[in-house]
């Protein structure tokens, strides 16, 4: 079986975190976050994969190679001008070697779910559907798209955010096509697969169907949200095949953090350093970034070569790669501090963007 995974994107609504690194590629739990993607795929019975890139795509393969280090055969198809998610698929669809009727999982890149694909795959075959979408129930879609379905699971309409919606289910970004019809998707063109694709083949009579699963989804594209997903993984509220051991804290070999308080799901990259009395929690530190004594992180993804001084408080916050920050600084309520930003001692309260 085949799969295509969306990473084009660039990310904005997480900078400065990916100004030098693909949204997909940023550590989340240890790893990239596409690695527990592409360790899901493999699970569900996925042996061949496109990867749809643009942005910074040369990082892509420099990571992950053929991809025999994950059990998969990985193949790579750049866009060299954005192309929307239709027509990501259909520009990535030239690297698939299925036949017509064969199914193609396809993932968004940026959407951590638990859902059982294997089992998608199934219900998609059962009714020999044409597409069929993971959709998932929320207590309020006033901010999605909703997918209405009959009581059989094939889909209704794809309606825009409405006040009223006339369904809670929303499209969680994980498809099964028939590879014939991502092939009908117009080629070197811009084709939103929600908006055109989709409606386009409900109008012609196409057998689309919707599979509603409840387990864990959601969206990370935003700071808040990767640091969510990382500390979810780590204490195993979200299953990853990427991580067998689950509990307070996930660190790297060389990691060290003796006489510190680290809690919460937080993730310490290579060489990191936690120094005795600081507290980290539900948090990401990057590979050799060091939080010293005193220093308190909270839900806050910290780059690589980052210093926290002693006594700063950072809260919901982003420090990019090689920022250093001084002493007793409080940093609260989403800020977001740039690579290699120099912050003196006692020089910020409460900034949002430094």
């Amino acid at each position: 079986m085949e799969g295509i995974v969306l990473v084009g994107g660039q990310g904005t609504r997480l900078r400065p975190l990916t100004l030098t690194t693909p949204k997909p590629m940023l550590p989340v739990a240890g790893v990239p976050f596409l690695t527990h993607q592409l360790l899901r795929l493999r699970e569900a019975g996925v042996e061949h994969v496109v990867l749809a890139t643009s942005y910074r795509a040369e990082v892509f393969e420099a990571h992950f190679g053929d991809g025999t280090s994950l059990g998969l055969r990985l193949d790579y198809v750049t866009e060299t001008e954005p192309l929307g998610t239709g027509g990501g698929i259909r520009n990535a669809a030239v690297a698939l070697d299925g036949a017509p009727d064969d199914p193609v999982v396809v993932l968004n890149g940026d959407v951590l779910s638990g859902h059982d694909i294997a089992r998608q795959v199934a219900a998609h075959r059962s009714v020999d559907a044409d597409v069929t979408l993971h959709l998932v129930e929320v207590d309020d879609a006033r901010a999605f798209g909703c997918v209405p379905t009959e009581p059989d699971g094939r889909v209704v309409a794809f309606h825009e955010k409405m006040p009223n919606p006339v369904s809670n289910q929303i499209n969680a970004g994980c498809y099964v096509m028939r590879r014939a019809v991502i092939d009908d998707i117009p080629a070197g063109r811009v084709v939103s697969v929600e908006r055109d694709t989709f409606p386009a083949l409900l109008a012609a009579g196409a057998n689309v169907h919707g599979h509603v699963a409840s387990a864990y989804w959601l969206d990370v594209g935003t700071p808040q949200a990767i640091v969510q997903a990382s500390a979810d993984i780590v204490t195993g509220l979200a299953a990853s095949p990427a991580v067998t051991t689950t509990g307070a804290v996930l660190a790297a070999p060389d990691a060290a953090y003796d006489g510190a308080h680290v809690s919460g799901g937080s993730a310490l990259g290579p060489g990191a350093v936690v120094q005795p009395g600081a507290s980290v929690s539900a948090s990401i530190i990057g590979a050799g970034a060091v939080i010293e004594e005193g220093a308190r992180v909270i839900r806050s993804a910290i780059g690589a070569r980052v210093r926290v001084g002693s006594r700063t408080t950072i809260v919901d916050g982003v420090v990019a790669d090689g920022a250093e920050i001084g002493a007793e600084n409080e940093l609260i309520a989403g800020v977001r501090v740039w690579p290699d930003v120099v912050l003196p001692d006692r020089a910020v309260r409460f900034s949002s963007d430094v």
